[in-house]
C-alpha cells in the first residue's frame, strides 16, 4: 500500500486503528504473532556445536591431538585417550564460558534497545521499539529515534535527518498531508518517517505502517553494516602476547626434544614432553576469562544502575581522570519546585515540596489569595499552559511525566487553583513550538473561551530578555527601559545566589484567528516574570565527589544555569575548592580551543553553557592528556559525548541519539552511578591483573620445573599427562573465581591508571617471574628429596612433584588477591574462590587416590607423613615473599 498517498481517514481505515485509543492489548498481540518482532534480521548467529567446535581450532591444541595421534600410532592408548579427554574437558569449559560471555552480551544489547512512546488503549506507554506493531499510534520528539515505518498525522515544526537511509545529512522538513504524487524517491516522501532516523527538531505523532523487514531500512538491511563484537585494548595486548608465547613455545619443544635425547631420554616421551610444555606455556582459558571476567563486571555494573554500550569502555572506566557531569538531574535529585514567583515588582514566596499540590503563598510573610494579585495568577495560569508534561497520583505519590522544569511550574499552578482539567478546559493549544536547547525556550499559541489568541514563551531569562520590548509593571504593559532590565537582572542575582534555577515567561497578544510562524511569534514579547525554582543536589552526591578526589579523578558541573546558581550547588556540594574557577558560555566563546587548553586545569565549574560548548572543553581537557568521561541527554549533546573518552547518557532522560552516542548509560541519571561504574570498572581491570598474574605464574613455574630437571640431569619430575591436567584442568576454576573478586579497600584512593599502561606494569612482570621461579623451585626441591630417598620409586617421586605444584598454585591464588600481601586480605570474601580451590583439590585427591585414574596419570597414594612435605614446600613460595614484604614494610 502507497500509505503516503492516503488521507487521515483512509489511513486509519487501512491499518485498522484509532487515533484517540490506539490499539488494545489483545489485538497487539494478534499482529505481533502475524507481523513478527520489530526488528531487523541478523547475520545467522553461530550454533552451539560451531561454537563447541571451534574450541579445537587454538594452534597449540591442534599440536596436541596431532601429538594424540602419533601417540595411538606408537600404541601409547593410555596416553592418547587422557590427552583427548583432558581437552576434551578443557572444550567444555571454553565453551561455556564463551556461550556465557555470549549470552551476557546479548542481555546487554536487550537493555540499550531503543524505546518509544506508543498509544495503547487510550494511554502513552513506553514500549521497547521491538513491540510495535503496524498499526500503533506513536508519538516522537527532538531527539528521538524512530523505531518502525510511520505515516505521520500531526507534525510540528517537524524536521528528521535520514542520513542512515539516504545518505543526505541536512534534515527533511516534515508535514502531516498527503502526497498528490504518485510515484516519488525515499527522500522525497515527506509525511513519512521511516526506521532508524532521527528527529532533529519539532515533534509529532503517526501510524505505524511498517515494521521489522517490511520497512524501508529492512529492505536495504543486506547494505547495513553490523557492528560486530568490540575487543578492549587489553584483549589486543593479550592477543599480541599469546602470538609471543607460541613462538617461545615451539622453541621450548625443540628444546627440551633435543636436550632429552641428548640425556638419553627416548624420542617419543621427549617430543610428548616438548608438547606438554608448549601447552603449558600458553594459557589456553586466558581469553576466554578475560571475557567472562568483562561480562561479568558488566552484570555487576547493572545492578548498580549502569549499562555499558561499548566493552572497551569498562577497560577506560579504571584510566578516568576528568568527569564533567551536567548539574541538574545528575547532581541534584530533579524533583524541582518552584519557591519564588516575581511579576510586576514583587516576589511571592510559594509553600511546598516536589510535586504534591498542597501548598500556598505568601507577600511579605503574609498568605494571599491569587485571584486578587493578577501577576501572579498570570504567571501561574502561563506556565502551567506554556507546558507538555502531566503529573498523576499513583499509589498515594504525585508522579510526573514530562520535563522537571515543567512539573515544578504544573504543581505551583494546581496550589494557585489551576488544575490540569481547568486549564484545557478553558484553553485551546493551537500552535506549539517545542523546546529546543538551541532556542533556549518553547512557545505555544492559545485561544481562550472568547477566541482571544495568546502567544506564551517560557525559557532561559537571558534570551527571553532579548525577545522582549516590554515588561508586566504595575497591572500594565511597559516599555523596557534599561531601568526595568536593571532591576530584572539584579532579582535573578538574588535568585541565583540562594541557588534557585529561574525561568521567565513571555507573552503577546495576537489577532483572533492569527497563527505566526515560530520566528514571528519569538519576538516583540512582553516579559511577565520570573520563576525561582530550586533543585536540591542529591544526598549521596557530595560522597561521591569526595571518593572520586580520593581516587585522583576531578570533577567537573557543567550547568545551563547562571553564574551565581551554579556557583552556589558546586559549593554545597564541595566540588568548588577555595582557588577553583567558573567559567560562563559568554569567556568560553571568546576563548579559542589552544587558549581554553591552557586555563581549563582551574576550572571546575561551566555555566551558561550550550551543548556546543561541552564539545570545547572535552577536547580542552584531553589536549591536556586527560581521559575524560562527558554526560549529556540531548541532541546536541552527542559529539560531545562521542569526543569523551567516556560517553555517559542519561538513561531516563536521555534521547535516544545520545544513548547510541554512548558507550555507558546511566539507569537513574546520578552522578553517584559514575563512581561506582568506575570503581567497577577499576576492579574489573585488577581482576583481569590478577588472573593474569596467577595463570602466567602457575605457566613459568610448570617450564622452570621442567628445566631445573634437564639442568641436573634427573628423571623428568612430571609427566605429560600431569603437565596437561594441571594446566588446562586445574588452574581454570580458580582462575575464573578471580574474575569475581570483590575491589581492594584502596582501589578508589590510587591514581588513575595511564591508558597506554602495559599488560606487566605496576610489577606485574617481576611477580609472574619471581612468583613462578619459587613454583618451580619449591616442585624441583620436593621431587628431589623423594627420589633421592628412593631412586627406584620414581611414580612415587612424580606424584609428590605434581601435588607440590597443584598446591603451590593454589596457595599462590591467594597472593595475587592483593597488590600487597596476602595477608592484607580475608581469604573468605571471595567464596567463589574458596568453592574453586576446594574443587581443584579434591581434583588432585581424585587423580592420586582413585585406583582406575592412577595408571593413566602416572600417580601413586602419597603417606601422609609426606603431605606435611608437600605442604610445607607449596607454602614457602607465597609465604617467604610475604613475610619478605611485612619485613619490607616495617
Amino acid at each position: 500500500m502507497k500509505f503516503h498517498e492516503m488521507g487521515q481517514t483512509d489511513l486509519l481505515e487501512a491499518t485498522n486503528t484509532s487515533m484517540k485509543q490506539g490499539l488494545t492489548e489483545k489485538e497487539v498481540k494478534k499482529r505481533l504473532d502475524k507481523h513478527g518482532p520489530n526488528e531487523l534480521q541478523e547475520g545467522k548467529k553461530t550454533s552451539a556445536l560451531i561454537l563447541f567446535l571451534a574450541q579445537f581450532k587454538d594452534f597449540m591444541v591442534l599440536v596436541l591431538l596431532a601429538a594424540t595421534l602419533i601417540s595411538g600410532f606408537l600404541g601409547e592408548y593410555v596416553d592418547a585417550v587422557a590427552i583427548i579427554a583432558i581437552v576434551f574437558v578443557n572444550g567444555i569449559l571454553g565453551f561455556f564460558q564463551e556461550r556465557r560471555a555470549e549470552q551476557s552480551l546479548q542481555a546487554l544489547k536487550e537493555l540499550s534497545t531503543p524505546h518509544v512512546m506508543a498509544l495503547r488503549e487510550g494511554s502513552w506507554t513506553k514500549i521497547p521499539s521491538k513491540e510495535l506493531v503496524p498499526g500503533d499510534i506513536v508519538k516522537f520528539t527532538s531527539g528521538d529515534r524512530i523505531g518502525a515505518d510511520v505515516r505521520i498525522v500531526e507534525a510540528k515544526s517537524l524536521e528528521i535527518e535520514e542520513s542512515a537511509l539516504t545518505g543526505e545529512s541536512i534534515p527533511v522538513v516534515k508535514h502531516a498531508d498527503k502526497l498528490k504524487k504518485p510515484d516519488v524517491s525515499l527522500g522525497d516522501i515527506t509525511n513519512m518517517a521511516f526506521m532508524g532516523t532521527i528527529v532533529t527538531r519539532g515533534s509529532g505523532v503517526g501510524v505505524v505502517v511498517g515494521t521489522g523487514m517490511n520497512t524501508a531500512m529492512g529492505k536495504i538491511a543486506d547494505m547495513l553494516e553490523s557492528a560486530g563484537t568490540l575487543s578492549t585494548p587489553l584483549q589486543r595486548r593479550l592477543e599480541q602476547l599469546g602470538k609471543i608465547l607460541i613462538v617461545v613455545a615451539l622453541l621450548l619443544t625443540v628444546l627440551v626434544v633435543a636436550v632429552g635425547v641428548i640425556q638419553g631420554h627416548d624420542l617419543y616421551s621427549m617430543f610428548l614432553a616438548g608438547v606438554s610444555l608448549a601447552v603449558a606455556a600458553i594459557p589456553e582459558g586466558l581469553p576466554a576469562i578475560v571475557t567472562v571476567a568483562l561480562s561479568l563486571g558488566v552484570q555487576r555494573m547493572i545492578k548498580q544502575k549502569s549499562i555499558v554500550r561499548k566493552l572497551p569502555a569498562v577497560e577506560t572506566l579504571g584510566c578516568a581522570s576528568i568527569i564533567c557531569s551536567d548539574k541538574t538531574g545528575t547532581m541534584t535529585q530533579n524533583k524541582m519546585t518552584v519557591t519564588h514567583v516575581w511579576s510586576g515588582g514583587k516576589t511571592w514566596r510559594v509553600s511546598g515540596t516536589g510535586y504534591d499540590p498542597k501548598g500556598g503563598f505568601t507577600l511579605n510573610d503574609k498568605e494571599v489569595s491569587v485571584n486578587k494579585h493578577k501577576p501572579l495568577e498570570q504567571m501561574l495560569l502561563f506556565g502551567a499552559l506554556c507546558n507538555n508534561s502531566n503529573i498523576e497520583k499513583r499509589n498515594g505519590d504525585y508522579v510526573l511525566d514530562g520535563d522537571p522544569t515543567e512539573g515544578a511550574l504544573l504543581t505551583a499552578a494546581r496550589k494557585g487553583g489551576f488544575s490540569k482539567e481547568f486549564v484545557e478546559s478553558h484553553y485551546r493549544v493551537v500552535e506549539e513550538f517545542p523546546f529546543d536547547s538551541a532556542r533556549k525556550m518553547m512557545t505555544v499559541i492559545v485561544e481562550d473561551q472568547d477566541k482571544k489568541r495568546y502567544i506564551i514563551t517560557k525559557g532561559a531569562p537571558d534570551v527571553l530578555m532579548q525577545r522582549s520590548n516590554r515588561i508586566y509593571y504595575d497591572g500594565s504593559a511597559a516599555p523596557f527601559s534599561n531601568e526595568r532590565k536593571a532591576e530584572t537582572e539584579a532579582v535573578l542575582r538574588q535568585l541565583a545566589s540562594q541557588a534557585l534555577r529561574t525561568i521567565a515567561v513571555a507573552y503577546r497578544p495576537v489577532k483572533a484567528g492569527e497563527t505566526p510562524s515560530m520566528e514571528q511569534a519569538e519576538k516583540d514579547l512582553t516579559m511577565l516574570g520570573l520563576s525561582g525554582i530550586i533543585d536540591p543536589p542529591r544526598p549521596e552526591v557530595r560522597q561521591a565527589i569526595k571518593e572520586c578526589r580520593e581516587a585522583g579523578i576531578k570533577t567537573v558541573m557543567i550547568t545551563g544555569d547562571h553564574v551565581e546558581t551554579a556557583k552556589a550547588i558546586a559549593k554545597d556540594l564541595r566540588l568548588l575548592p577555595k582557588n577553583g574557577k567558573i567559567m560562563d558560555g559568554q569567556m568560553l566563546n571568546e576563548l579559542s580551543q589552544e587558549e581554553l587548553s591552557d586555563v581549563v586545569e582551574d576550572v571546575y565549574v561551566f555555566a551558561r553553557v550550550s551543548p556546543e560548548h561541552k564539545l570545547k572543553i572535552v577536547k580542552a581537557y584531553q589536549e591536556n592528556g586527560h581521559i575524560v568521561a562527558m554526560t549529556g541527554d540531548g541532541v546536541n549533546d552527542a559529539p560531545a559525548i562521542k569526543q569523551a573518552d567516556i560517553g555517559v547518557a542519561m538513561g531516563i532522560t536521555g534521547t535516544d541519539v545520545a544513548k547510541e552516542a554512548s558507550s555507558l548509560i546511566l539507569v537513574d541519571d546520578n552522578f553517584a552511578t559514575i563512581k561506582s561504574a568506575i570503581k567497577e570498572g577499576r576492579n574489573i581491570y585488577e581482576n583481569i591483573r590478577k588472573f593474569i598474574r596467577y595463570l602466567l605464574a602457575s605457566n613459568v613455574g610448570e617450564i622452570l620445573v621442567m628445566l631445573f630437571a634437564m639442568l641436573l640431569a634427573l628423571p623428568l619430575p612430571l609427566v605429560p599427562i600431569q603437565i596437561l591436567w594441571v594446566n588446562l584442568v586445574t588452574d581454570g576454576l580458580p582462575a575464573m573465581a578471580l574474575g569475581m573478586d570483590q575491589p581492594e579497600g584502596d582501589v578508589m584512593k590510587r591514581k588513575p591508571r595511564h591508558p597506554k599502561e602495559g599488560v606487566f606494569a605496576r610489577k606485574l612482570g617481576w611477580k609472574v617471574v619471581s612468583r613462578g621461579f619459587l613454583i618451580g623451585a619449591a616442585t624441583i626441591l620436593a621431587f628431589i628429596i623423594v627420589y633421592h630417598r628412593n631412586p627406584e620409586n620414581l611414580s612415587y617421586a612424580q606424584t609428590i612433584a605434581f601435588a607440590t605444584l597443584v598446591l603451590a598454585q593454589l596457595i599462590h591464588v591467594f597472593d595475587c588477591r592483593s597488590e600487597t600481601s596476602v595477608f592484607s586480605r580475608n581469604p573468605f570474601e571471595n567464596l567463589y574462590l574458596i568453592g574453586a580451590v576446594l574443587s581443584s583439590i579434591l581434583l588432585m585427591l581424585v587423580v592420586i587416590y582413585y585406583p582406575p585414574l592412577q595408571p593413566i596419570f602416572h600417580t601413586v597414594a602419597i603417606t601422609p607423613g609426606d603431605w606435611m612435605l608437600v605442604i610445607g614446600m607449596s607454602a614457602i613460595p607465597t609465604f617467604l615473599l610475604a613475610g619478605s614484604l611485612l619485613t619490607r614494610k616495617k
